[in-house]
């Protein structure tokens, strides 16, 4: 079970025992839960504490190995380098984005 977010900068307690709640529940049910954070922004105490309490979590970090590193799981367990992806296709990524956040704000 994966659960992708952009980030995470939360030291909201409620956030994380909602997060350790879900961990406890995917592993009754038979799944691996393992957050994918696609940025480096997540605070170490809290990934200490996720890992603690058997989440695995996966940050987006070009570093590191795929037991710790988005990228280096998506390159050595799924054969596929995610961050050449973001790089080769960065230009219409911001292109895209950029249309939508300025017709959500014409409006």
């Amino acid at each position: 079970m994966f659960e992708v977010r952009q980030g995470y900068k939360s030291k909201d307690s409620k956030r994380q025992n909602g997060d350790i709640d879900n961990i406890a529940v995917a592993w009754a049910q038979g799944y691996m839960p393992v957050f994918a954070i696609f940025s480096g922004q997540i605070d170490d105490d809290l990934v200490l504490r996720y890992r603690n309490s058997r989440g695995g979590i996966l940050v987006g970090r070009i570093d590191g190995g795929s037991t710790v590193s988005l990228f280096g799981f998506c390159k050595d367990v799924l054969g596929f380098d995610l961050a050449d992806f973001f790089k080769r296709n960065s230009p219409t990524i911001q292109k895209e984005v950029h249309e939508t956040l300025e017709a959500l704000l014409k409006a």
